[in-house]
């Protein structure tokens, strides 16, 4: 497939190529879309291709201001689907109908006062926003250097939230769509759980059938979130693997019955209008941020610093300043053991563009195109690819992106229940071990917003393996712990 192809998905107007057998392709497409090579699944463009883009590309904003980049992308985001050279919809031809129909019910949803009101009711009386913006004070001392200087760190608290992760913003409002759109039953994919829960507490609120899929490891590592899902209704099935599996297996699940069938995103990917719609219901996240900031100190917040796998709390945080020019926004990924080998799940720092789950985007991916399995203690970080709207960002240089490895996290997970008393999801964990590095280079007083996007109580069977295995080896005169076989 040629670049000439692929621009005709740069509109929703016009539906995708028909690929040989539709059928075929309508289980095949999760996985990617373009083939050559015989029928090995292969990366949508060559590297000299890639190269070539992101050169023309980068000189492109050097000489535009990137505040309008972002102008013209919003502009046309709606229309055509696209951040830049990323998203758009790489579906069959079957799906672009459905995905027509959703993104009109979108669009309604989002200009009607009924249903703003409802979700307004919602979110504050069964979700229970808005969540807090708590000052660590004891957190903000640790950080502080030998002259007791350093920024104040505060805390979004969106593990305050009914289910414990800010995943309920998003599926509440997706599950009320649904039922708009009299959908009956909900399907979804989850890889922490925290999604999954969501979903069925929403669906169970509704009166909506409720349908989870998640990889068989998943539920393993995070069983008693499988149990939560079961108490509120819903059917768990389980298929091999982890959560990348279990997004494809939902979408064919979804595929089978359009008609009746609602398949509710959890990550702010997926071909258009999924990745839109994720980021504005998670905006919530950033809008009370922004108010809450101006009570607490009468300013902005300097930095904003969030944990990204696949990138919707990040938006949500994100979303609400990024045209504020003077914020830093930064975004942190699971290095894993290490982002020089293959056990990590940093899609920014390492990865490369092609097509999957229905968008354009970075992946992690082999010289052949082959999806590389991510690798994290933070199972919610799990993804070979990441929003499209973060690959565009990173891109044009509006958001940063660091890695933490699997250690930090863990490391910065015991230190926030040490000194604040919060249990953060492993996560969340990642944001929060990446303030050792950016502190010292603040100034003193700068305000720091971390999104603590879910609670940990979900990982503590985890976080004791670790610790019991680095004071066996601190013990020993081995202050590094082996990797945990996860």
């Amino acid at each position: 497939m040629n670049l000439q192809t692929l621009s005709l998905h740069h509109s929703i107007n016009l539906p995708s190529p028909n690929l040989n057998n539709s059928n075929r392709l309508g289980f095949d497409w999760p996985l990617r879309t373009v083939r050559h090579k015989g029928f090995k699944v292969c990366s949508v463009m060559s590297r000299d291709t890639q190269t070539q883009i992101q050169t023309q590309t980068q000189t492109q904003t050097r000489k535009t201001d990137v505040l309008q980049l972002i102008d013209e992308t919003e502009e046309s985001l709606f229309r055509t689907g696209k951040f830049g050279r990323f998203g758009g919809i790489f579906v069959p031809e079957t799906l672009v109908t459905c995905l027509k129909v959703l993104l009109s019910e979108f669009n309604l949803c989002m200009h009607d006062p009924h249903f703003q009101g409802e979700l307004s009711t919602a979110l504050r009386d069964y979700v229970g926003r808005e969540t807090p913006l708590y000052f660590a004070e004891r957190l903000t001392d640790h950080y502080k250097n030998g002259r007791g200087e350093g920024p104040d760190i505060y805390l979004k608290r969106e593990d305050l939230s009914h289910g414990g992760a800010h995943k309920i913003n998003n599926a509440l409002a997706q599950a009320m769509l649904a039922k708009r759109m009299g959908r009956r039953s909900v399907v979804a994919a989850t890889g922490a759980g925290q999604h999954g829960v969501a979903t069925a507490a929403a669906c169970a609120k509704l009166a909506m059938e409720c349908t989870i899929i998640m990889g068989h490891l998943d539920m393993e590592r995070q069983s008693s979130n499988v149990l939560l899902m079961k108490n509120f209704g819903a059917e768990v099935k389980s298929v091999r693997g982890t959560f990348k599996d279990a997004a494809s297996e939902a979408i064919r699940e979804w595929v089978g019955d359009l008609e009746r069938k609602y398949y509710l995103a959890g990550t702010a990917v997926g071909p258009h209008p999924c990745p839109a719609m994720v980021r504005e219901f998670q905006s919530i996240i950033g809008k009370e941020t922004r108010r809450q900031a101006v009570e607490k100190w009468g300013g902005e917040p300097d930095v904003l610093v969030a944990c990204v796998g696949s990138g919707s709390n990040a938006l949500g945080m994100f979303h609400e300043f990024v045209r504020d020019k003077d914020i830093r926004l930064i975004g942190v990924e699971a290095a894993g053991t290490g982002i020089d080998g293959e056990t990590h799940s940093a899609t920014l720092a390492k990865g490369e563009i092609g097509v999957y789950h229905g968008a354009m985007t970075l992946l992690l991916q082999d010289h052949e195109g082959q999806i590389l399995g991510p690798r994290s203690v933070g199972v919610g970080l799990e993804y070979p690819g990441v929003s499209p709207e973060l690959s565009f960002l990173r891109e044009i240089g509006r958001a940063e992106f660091h890695t933490a490895t699997d250690e930090e996290a863990l490391d910065a997970y015991a230190l926030l229940c040490r000194l604040e008393g919060i249990c953060p999801a492993l996560e969340a964990a990642h944001a929060l071990a990446h303030l050792g590095k950016l502190c010292p280079t603040l100034p003193d007083g700068a305000k720091v917003v971390v999104n603590c996007s879910g609670r940990g109580d979900k990982d503590i069977e985890t976080v004791f393996k670790y610790q019991q295995l680095k004071s066996a080896q601190v013990s020993d005169g081995n202050n590094h712990p082996k990797p945990l076989q996860m």
